[in-house]
């Protein structure tokens, strides 16, 4: 997803009144064409929807906007591979963490999983206890190695849709 589509679906989901487009447009530091242009293409996508003479976010669009939002950096998920043994990944929003979880060796996913950190994490941090719940069935499953990664990414796109979205 492009920084631009980050940046109209916050201003939309932060906005507490109407804007005209060029108010929208200084506000996500676009042309009032190019906000336009963006605008549509997002409807298109099923990001957005038409809301009287304006536009709204779609439940689609919420959940991407919740992928993307960063958490302060205190709250990052680290990954380790053991104890006092980081990898230097650090994960501020649920996508990081997603392009993350494919890239990290099998044992840090197996250590975070087994350990809780992920359910942790998710349930705390992002405040999803669906997901929380999705990767503690999956501890509950005794996975391991390329089979949990794949799971894990799995129980992540069947929330979220985040390989639509990447």
């Amino acid at each position: 997803m492009k920084e631009e589509h980050i940046k109209i679906l916050k201003t939309m989901n932060e906005a507490t009144n109407r804007m005209d487009m060029t108010m929208f447009a200084q506000a996500v530091n676009l042309t009032p064409n190019q906000a336009i242009a963006e605008v549509q293409e997002l409807a298109k996508e099923g990001f957005l929807r038409k809301v009287g003479s304006g536009f709204g976010l779609t439940e689609k669009g919420k959940i991407a906007l919740k992928m993307f939002t960063q958490v302060p950096s205190e709250m990052s998920f680290n990954f380790y591979v053991d104890v006092g043994k980081p990898l230097g990944f650090n994960a501020q929003s649920l996508e990081e963490f997603y392009r993350f979880i494919n890239q990290v060796t099998t044992d840090s996913l197996e250590f975070h999983l087994y350990r809780g950190d992920f359910e942790n994490w998710l349930r705390e941090v992002c405040k999803d206890v669906a997901l929380a719940e999705a990767f503690a069935t999956l501890k509950a499953d005794g996975l391991k190695g390329e089979t949990l990664r794949k799971a894990l990414l799995k129980a992540m796109d069947e929330r979220y849709g985040i390989g639509d979205l990447l």
